[in-house]
This record gives structure tokens, sequence and C-alpha cells, in this order.
């Protein structure tokens, strides 16, 4: 990774807060009044259990860094964290390893090609590039610390469920699902292995990762873990440090860049919150320094993004101003409530 090492300057903060509490709540309500009637999209399909979701479910979540939380509709209920899961199994890696291994190791820039691109690793002499595609998630699920599959599993769920406030578990159906469909990641764990990026049994990791991604977990889970990474790796609720506030940052920078693989540039430019999603219907967003939204639809569009998730973290981006991008002229003169123009 680039050097920018300064000496022993001590890292700053710029972040700011949320609008009251009254505010935050009519807010998030009425970015789900807006959307309810959006149904644009399609349930996911190649995953049999998948495609049997109710297209109908709908909740957002908003938690700020001292737990407050904001739910509306089906904030509540449970889906499987599905790539979402990859953030948060990187920052306990990055934890327990050091960034400067991790970084070596998986990398943090945007490959540009699709999140299951076999390409992409050949392309890059079997380089994953980053932990949000398939390739850098199985990587990285691969370092996770323990001698045997048992032990990684035991560290890895001890972790989501640290950042989750509560203990977190596995959807057997569609983690059967999944392994009986999951060819593609198999091949992509074995060239790894071909090129010596992968250590341990390809077929056992992918075992590993496909269970991290079937995970069980609610809009409002989603939003106190991204509240966590948001708050310097202390969890809003249970006031855990979960993980180093430096481990958060990383984290949180590498969803920015690549959270939403090859269109993450577009989805700063228009919703300007690092983010994360899943093809379950899940969304997370981070805002540093504020908190998190959490959201939920099954309807993806075609890149396999939550289309009503994605829709409702814009809107509120901007209305709660979390665009960690936008500023305003000192000399400008503009009503608070300005923010929220141009939200549809």
């Amino acid at each position: 990774m680039l050097n920018t090492r300064s000496g022993d300057v001590a890292q700053q903060v710029s972040t700011g807060s949320l609008p009251g509490w009254e505010r935050v709540d009519a807010l998030v309500r009425d970015a789900h009044e807006h959307l309810l009637a959006d149904r644009d999209g399609a349930v996911a399909d190649y995953i049999p259990t998948l495609a049997a979701a109710d297209p109908e479910l709908f909740g957002i979540a908003v938690v700020d860094v001292t737990g407050g939380a904001h739910d509306v509709g089906d904030a509540v209920t449970a889906f499987t964290i599905q790539s979402i899961s990859k953030a948060f199994v990187y920052a306990l890696v990055a934890q327990e390893l050091g960034r400067d291994l991790v970084g070596e190791r998986i990398g943090v820039n945007n490959t540009g090609l699709a999140f299951n691109s076999v390409v992409a690793l050949e392309l890059n002499d079997g380089h994953p590039m980053n932990p949000m595609v398939n390739a850098g998630a199985i990587a990285t699920t691969a370092l996770v610390p323990g001698a045997t599959a048992a032990e990684k599993w035991s560290r890895l769920t001890a972790a989501m469920s640290a950042f989750a406030g509560r203990h977190l578990a596995v959807d057997q159906e569609v983690y059967a699902s999944e392994s009986a469909t999951n060819d593609r990641n198999r091949a992509i764990a074995r060239l790894l292995r071909s090129y010596d990026r992968l250590d341990g049994d390809p077929e056992e990791i992918v075992d590993l990762y496909t269970r991290q991604c079937s995970l069980l977990v609610s809009a409002h889970d989603l939003a106190v873990m991204g509240a966590t990474l948001a708050d310097g790796g202390v969890n809003p609720v249970s006031g855990e440090q979960v993980v180093s506030d430096a481990v958060s940052r990383d984290t949180v920078a590498v969803l920015a860049s690549s959270g939403l693989y090859e269109h993450s540039g577009e989805w700063l430019l228009e919703v300007g919150v690092p983010g994360k999603s899943g093809v379950s219907g899940g969304v997370v967003a981070v805002a540093p320094g504020k908190g998190a939204i959490g959201a939920f639809s099954p309807r993806l569009d075609k890149a396999g993004n939550s289309v009503r998730g994605q829709r409702a973290t814009a809107r509120l981006s901007r209305a709660l101003g979390l665009n960690i991008f936008a500023s305003r002229s000192s000399n400008a003169e503009l009503p608070t409530t300005d923010r929220t123009r141009g939200v549809t």
C-alpha cells in the first residue's frame, strides 16, 4: 500500500452530529412512507431460498453513536446478512493481524469488475485486490485466527455478534441452499490457492464464508453494526470496544472505495456515505461520528442491490446531512432545510 507515515502526528477527526431526535424520527418515517409504494426491481432468484422472500417487506433503521434508534416498518424482520458480512470480517482480521499484513494479502483497491469476477483475479496475478469482492472476502475469511475451522467460526461469530450487540445465528435453510449453488466461489477459492494466496483447504474456507453470509440480522442490527464503525469501534448499545478506532477508520475507507463494487463511485457521488449491500436486500451506510443507516427491502436492481434500500439511504443521507463530501461556503446564508433539495 501507499506509505504515508507522518511521524507521531495524532489522528484528528472531523464529524458533526445528527439533527435532534424528533427531526431524525420524522425524516426516517418520511423516507419509509415516500418509498413504500416503490416496487422497482426483483427478488434474487439464483439462490432458491432467497427467491421465496416477501417482496413487500421494507424496513429502515437509523442508530446514532449514543445508541438512539429510529426503527420504521420491517426494521426488525430477520434476513441473512450476505455480502454485508465482508466489512465486519475484514475489521476482525485487521484488528487481529494488523493493517499492513491484511493490506498486502488482500488489498484495498477497486477491481472495476463484478464482485464474483474470475477475470479480475487473473488480471492481477491472483491478488484479490479488496475484501469486498468475493475473492477478497474468501481470502479474508481464511485469515480469521484459529487452528481449526471450528475455532475460526467461533471467533468469527463472536466478532459479528459483538458488532450487532446480540448473538447472531445462522439460517440453516439459506446456508444449505447457498452451499448447493456456490460452485463459482469454490472455483475462486481454488484459483486463489493456485496463486498461493489462500492458506488452508479451499472447500473448508468457502464453507466458512457461506456460513458467515447466512447469519441472520435485521435492518436494526445493521444500523447498530454500522454505528459501531461510526463511533471508533465502540458498540453504541453494549458499550463494548469491538475493534480499535484505527480499524474502524480503515474499514469505512474500504467501504467507500469498494463497498458497492464497480458502482462504488456512482454510490459516493449520489449518496456520499460509505456503504455495503447484500443480495437478500440489506443495505448499511456509515456516517463517521454520527451513526448509521440500516435498510431492508428484497427487490434488487440488476447489480444485486436493494432498490428501496438504496433510495431510502440516499434520501436520508441528504436529509440528515450525512454526505461526507458535502460542504457549504462560510459566506452562504442558506436555511438548514436547504440540505433536502433534490431528494426523490
